[in-house]
């Protein structure tokens, strides 16, 4: 038998992801579950009846590997209402979930050694799906408390052989939301160094304060040069549905749909009809889906506030940070986070697992996409955690 490693080293030297480990923890010790991002109700029953509905009346088999044209049709129409974008049908490319989109996105854009633009802090994925698809990170960090993404950095990381960007917007961890200054800054940036940007907007709808989502797509030179990504698991709190999909102008979405096929080559068809009547849904509908996320921010944020903690409010997705040092905890997020779970009984997320190097460590997510019991739950312990440390 042969001594040499077995498996593709980004896969084999990988540990296991900190959402992994504390949702393990949290299942094993009963703890709260604060951390993985995902909410404790069921979703909209309307769009469930009717994927339950297409499960037993329409077809089972193989849709088009592209997407059910019902749902194509339904996402391009989507944007045009909510976003101003006009999309055609052929430049929609469902997939199971974001992930997906990304990983389709990449695999179809970059050859080897081509190097790619990541801002960090970075969802988990983007960077080995880099590196597996032989392509080169540079990796421009952003720092608390604005997050604020600078042409100087930019700059800095960029080189002859920088092919793409991947941009989270609204971004996970931090749950803020580029401004229109930092938007058109990209898009010039992207022009001036013909890049391609992966638009990774999966938050776009979980916007809270009256903020509005601004694709990047819709910026002067981006139309051509943008994949830009949705998710139903997240407008419709259904993360399990695996519903996704990317968005490019034709000659772009033709590459992506390639690179789609020998991956997931499709996704359950009841999902995707009984997603294309949600994106219909009216606009009322989606106002409301904000404003009961905005009452579970505040809830946490206030609740939090008044056991001792000093949290910043999110402007968008379904979490919140907890400050340590200006809460007066002189811990690190990863020595909090492993205490809390043991102690108190309730999961978070430290912030440095978002950064491959030099982290950010006195940060720690919350997820707020729980019912107020929960919410009122992990307050109480995390309370009582921060009285006993003084």
């Amino acid at each position: 038998m042969t001594s040499a490693p077995i498996g593709h080293p980004v896969y084999r030297d990988m540990p296991a992801t900190i959402f992994e480990k504390m949702s393990a923890r949290a299942r094993e010790t009963g703890a709260i579950n604060l951390g993985q991002g995902f909410p404790d109700a069921q979703g909209p029953d309307d769009i469930l009846s009717a994927a339950a509905d297409a499960l037993l009346n329409r077809s089972n088999q193989y849709p088009p590997s592209a997407g059910l044209p019902e749902l194509r049709q339904a996402v391009a129409a989507h944007y045009g209402r909510h976003q101003d974008l006009d999309l055609r049908t052929e430049e929609v490319i469902v997939t199971s979930g974001a992930t997906e989109a990304i990983a389709a996105s990449l695999f179809a854009l970059v050859q080897p050694g081509d190097e790619v633009l990541l801002l960090a802090p970075l969802y988990d994925a983007y960077l080995p799906l880099v590196e597996r698809a032989g392509g080169v990170a540079r990796v421009v960090r952003l720092m608390p408390p604005d997050w604020w993404i600078r042409r100087e950095a930019l700059e800095a990381a960029v080189g002859p052989r920088t092919r793409l960007l991947i941009f989270n917007n609204p971004l996970n961890p931090s749950g803020s939301v580029a401004t229109q200054e930092e938007l058109a800054m990209l898009a010039s940036f992207c022009v001036d160094h013909d890049l391609i940007a992966i638009c990774d907007e999966v938050w776009e709808h979980v916007t809270f304060d009256g903020i509005r989502h601004q694709p990047l797509m819709a910026f002067p030179g981006m139309r051509e040069r943008t994949v830009k990504i949705g998710s139903a698991g997240k407008i419709f709190s259904l993360t399990g549905w695996k519903i996704g999909w990317m968005c490019a102008a034709a000659p772009l979405a033709t590459l992506l749909g390639r690179a789609h096929q020998f991956l997931t080559f499709t996704s359950a068809p009841s999902l995707q009809w009984a997603v294309a009547e949600g994106l219909g849904k009216p606009d009322a509908w989606f106002a409301a889906m904000r404003a009961d996320y905005q009452a579970s921010r505040d809830r946490l944020v206030n609740g939090l506030r008044g056991a001792g903690y000093a949290v910043k409010e999110s402007a968008a997705t379904w979490f919140v940070t907890l400050d340590l040092t200006a809460s007066g905890i002189g811990l690190d997020d990863v020595s909090f986070c492993e205490r809390i779970i043991g102690e108190a009984g309730v999961a978070a997320i430290p912030i440095s697992a978002f950064y491959p190097d030099a982290a950010v460590t006195h940060l720690v997510r919350l997820c707020f996409s729980k019912s107020d019991a929960v919410i009122d739950g992990a307050v109480a312990r995390l309370g009582r955690f921060r009285a006993s440390i003084g």
